[in-house]
């Protein structure tokens, strides 16, 4: 392998790692709410602990969008499959957060429960 390549594999493998946590024990599970979820209340905490890092203002580590805002989270959620990516299993390479562990069934759930709920915002 020429000094090149190995420098472009080096390069690869900090942008994948960059954004996994392989610690399940970081991530945080999320008790089941009663009412309506609401962005502001519910689902704000969950995408700013596990998403931010790489969907920041500006986009790192190759994400194709911001999820900083109510509007950009809705949209992702709308139209960009994020409750697919996120309930993937552990091991598929669509899954979010990048490079996984999947986020808690829990965490999952109250995503789900505010699209059903209607995407409120507060």
């Amino acid at each position: 392998m020429n000094l090149k390549t190995f420098f472009a594999v080096c390069s690869l493998a900090t942008i994948l790692a960059s954004c996994t946590d392989d610690n399940p024990s970081t991530l945080i599970d999320t008790a089941p709410i009663t009412g309506l979820a609401t962005y502001k209340e519910n689902v704000k905490s969950i995408v700013d602990n596990n998403c931010v890092v790489c969907h920041a203002a500006i986009p790192k580590n190759g994400a194709p969008m911001s999820l900083v805002t109510y509007d950009q989270v809705k949209n992702a959620v709308l139209n960009r499959g994020l409750i697919t990516r996120i309930s993937l299993e552990n091991g598929n390479s669509l899954l979010m957060p990048q490079g996984g562990p999947r986020l808690p069934q829990s965490t999952i759930d109250i995503i789900k429960k505010w699209e059903q709920d209607g995407l409120l915002e507060q």
